[in-house]
């Protein structure tokens, strides 16, 4: 049985110059599935759009995809996405965290191609499943540190 401390509702976003890709999980935390993709058109449409997702699914959290260059640094994209995190977390006043982003577009694609979909006619479907690998990533992390949390020295001191 899942204590109500560890349930949870986050988004994931791969958030890019022309489309964010959205990805929620089921309240449990274990998984994360590709909901939609926002065409960018301005800053407050973005706001709006994610606001109604915020509130329909009573997200707690925001997991933004950083996009590292392969070198682990921060390059131009990344500190786009900063920005546009920092915004975001002004004007929707959740918490954000970041997960490590590079090839997860990658991994999208190839996930496309083994459903015999071409990558090039689904690129909202690829921003989506880059979303749901990022939002998975971070929840694969949560629970693991929950669950060593759990098991502990310290915790069997309490």
């Amino acid at each position: 049985m899942i204590s109500p401390l560890e349930r949870v509702s986050a988004l994931g976003l791969d958030v890019g110059s022309k489309r964010i890709g959205v990805a929620g999980c089921d309240g449990t935390g274990l998984i994360a599935t590709g909901l939609t993709t926002i065409e960018r058109r301005s800053f407050q449409q973005d706001v709006e759009q994610l606001q109604k997702l915020i509130d329909e699914r009573q997200v707690q959290i925001l997991v933004i995809g950083l996009p590292y260059k392969m070198d682990g640094s921060l390059g131009f994209q990344a500190k786009q996405v900063q920005k546009f995190a920092q915004r975001l977390t002004r004007a929707i006043h959740l918490p954000v965290e970041f997960v490590d982003e590079r090839l997860t577009s990658y991994q999208a694609e190839q996930l496309l191609l083994s459903e015999h979909r071409s990558p090039s006619r689904n690129k909202g479907l690829i921003d989506r499943k880059a979303a749901a690998i990022i939002l998975q990533q971070w929840l694969d992390l949560r629970r693991q540190q929950l669950s060593s949390d759990r098991y502990s020295p310290e915790s069997f001191n309490k």
